[in-house]
């Protein structure tokens, strides 16, 4: 994560807010922004996110087959994110490309290793969620303003014999509603306190009262469906791992799907949206507080702009 720590009330001396209105509407209480004071472009910090979890899985750079990243705020056009981190890395031997899916581009990128790894054209993996999100804020408006942040997290996938790991990906996407959530040509004016960011040529744009309703029932529906696929019942999901934009969307979702608020685990509340890298951030965190165990269902679930949403149920083989 980036260093600096963007709080409600800071944001109240930014755009007509409160600490008491964000939290209400979103559940997010404080998030970090980039700077460039600091090496902490969506290339560093996916170098940074990677690096970590290399040294968790035991894993040298030049044993990885692929490096894929999902992130809608790459550093430049291209070369791509993946590139950067494979360059850093020194991971010669990988295959190196970045996906765009909005902040379901963790799971897209997850289900496409998966895929290569069980086509057997790919033995390790790196997959990646890396955004800064705070170079296409548009500050002057509040419904949107409040709730980006910035960050990364990573994840290496192998390919192995004993029984877990992924056991299905299901991926959606409806191109019909792409104006409920875009980027628009233009910048926003940047508030002195934020000078030393990057800003880049567009915004996002959201229809907010629209996009809500249908990233519950596209969370509720995908996730219904990687259930029924894997046969399994919403009681036997020990952990669910959802992408962190909006603590009433996650409530509502989990109710529907009559799944306990204490087996969803969130984070958003001190990191805010952080799209793709939402997920794998999350899963982290609640990997080292000791609240994954091997032979865990963990759910994963997203929506993103495109649309797109998808969900993937992980039996925890660590």
């Amino acid at each position: 994560m980036p260093e600096r720590i963007l709080s409600n009330r800071d944001l109240e001396g930014i755009v007509d807010t409160s600490d008491e209105w964000i939290m209400r509407r979103s559940g997010i209480k404080e998030r970090r922004i980039s700077s460039n004071k600091r090496k902490e472009k969506t290339g560093d910090l996916a170098i940074r996110a990677s690096l970590r979890a290399l040294e968790m899985a035991g894993v040298s750079p030049d044993k990885l087959d692929m490096i894929v990243v999902g992130t809608v705020t790459p550093d430049r056009q291209f070369p791509s994110v993946a590139c950067t981190v494979q360059e850093a890395l020194n991971a010669n031997n990988a295959a190196a490309f970045d996906i765009s899916a909005g902040c379901s581009g963790f799971l897209y990128a997850l289900e496409t290793v998966n895929n290569a790894i069980r086509s057997g054209t790919c033995g390790t993996a790196l997959v990646i969620g890396a955004e800064c999100l705070s170079t296409i804020v548009n500050w002057e408006d509040r419904g949107t303003c409040v709730l980006l942040a910035d960050g990364a997290g990573a994840t290496v996938v192998s390919s192995a014999t004993e029984q877990g790991g992924i056991l299905s990906s299901h991926l959606k996407s409806d191109g019909k509603l792409w104006e409920l959530l875009y980027s628009s040509y233009g910048s926003s004016h940047l508030p002195e306190t934020l000078m030393d960011m990057d800003q880049k040529p567009f915004f996002l744009k959201m229809n907010g009262n629209r996009l809500f309703k249908k990233a519950i029932e596209c969370l509720c529906s995908i996730s219904r469906d990687a259930l029924r696929h894997n046969s399994l019942s919403s009681e036997e999901i020990d952990l669910v791992v959802p992408h962190q934009a909006n603590i009433r969307i996650i409530q509502a979702m989990a109710n529907n799907l009559d799944i306990p608020m204490d087996k969803v685990y969130t984070n958003l509340h001190k990191y805010g949206n952080t799209s793709s890298a939402s997920i794998p951030i999350a899963l982290d965190e609640a990997n080292r507080e000791g609240l994954l165990s091997k032979g865990d269902n963990v759910l994963l679930v997203s929506f993103g702009a495109g649309l797109t949403w998808g969900a993937s149920i992980v039996r925890w083989s660590i």
